[in-house]
């Protein structure tokens, strides 16, 4: 059987996927204990038990200042941001996405500046957002929206744009109006769309959510990460970056399933 036609069953195809991890992770301990047999006080490629010691006084002491434990405020603190800059950008994307994909002449006037936005470095902004908005909230999260709406648009706005011209002229010739054939026609192939835009806008999202964090911010999981660069404490950084990778994965599972269950037929039999 030739490779490209081969299907892995649910099983296989999870061990497969955890296979590279476990690798790495045997990697990074084989590295780890070859340092530190050369250098105890190493602190590089922190040892598992030297994280686990570093994260545990985050996750159950209390902070004497805040009197919060550290590492649950800084995730509900980014997550919260996280979570406002996604549902304002996937509001945008698909109130704009639809009104572009279905009026041409919409889409002609707007669809250049909605192009010009999207590939202006969204960091290159951060400036003026703080600069605009103060060093609260609010900068944190329009950097987010900056950064992923456009893209959200663009999709979601191509993909209205190349339905099939047919499903228009039947709308229309059963007497839909642009409203109708807007809500009836474009809106629900749009959502799984809208849905496969978040999932590719996370990443994106995640790292505009870091860089605003680790400007100006007094919690949240980039301000730790930066925090406590300058003391090289890597046994709290790499739990961070693995806390947010995992948070990140879990998200665009839930994504996934939801997509699937709402909308399978946009799915196939295969996917």
């Amino acid at each position: 059987m030739r490779w490209v036609n081969r299907r892995l069953g649910r099983g296989h195809a999870i061990m497969m996927g955890a296979l590279p991890i476990a690798l790495l992770l045997l990697l990074y301990l084989l590295l780890a204990a070859d340092r530190h047999a050369i250098n105890p006080a190493d602190k590089i490629l922190p040892l598992p038990g030297q994280m686990v010691d570093a994260m545990a006084a985050l996750i159950l002491e209390r902070d004497p200042l805040s009197g919060g434990r550290l590492f649950w405020d800084d995730t509900f603190a980014s997550l919260t941001r996280l979570a406002i800059g996604l549902l304002i950008s996937t509001a945008s994307a698909l109130l704009a996405g639809l009104v572009l994909g279905i009026l041409p002449t919409v889409r002609a006037t707007f669809g250049p500046l909605v192009t010009g936005i999207a590939v202006i470095p969204p960091i290159a902004l951060l400036p003026v957002l703080f600069i605009a908005f103060g060093l609260g909230e609010t900068a944190k999260v329009a950097l987010i929206v900056i950064g992923i709406a456009p893209f959200m648009i663009r999709d979601i706005a191509a993909h209205i744009a190349a339905l099939p011209r047919e499903q228009i002229i039947k709308a229309q010739t059963l007497g839909a109006n642009s409203w109708q054939v807007m809500i009836r026609v474009a809106l629900p192939q749009a959502m799984p769309r809208l849905i496969h835009a978040v999932r590719l806008s996370l990443g994106p999202a995640w790292v505009f959510l870091i860089s605003a964090e680790a400007i100006a911010a007094d919690v949240g999981l980039g301000y730790r990460i930066f925090l406590v660069r300058r003391y090289l404490s890597m046994d709290i950084i790499l739990p961070y970056v693995a806390w947010i990778a995992l948070l990140a994965v879990t998200m665009d599972l839930l994504l996934t399933q939801a997509s699937r269950r709402m909308f399978p037929w946009a799915h196939g039999a295969g996917y």
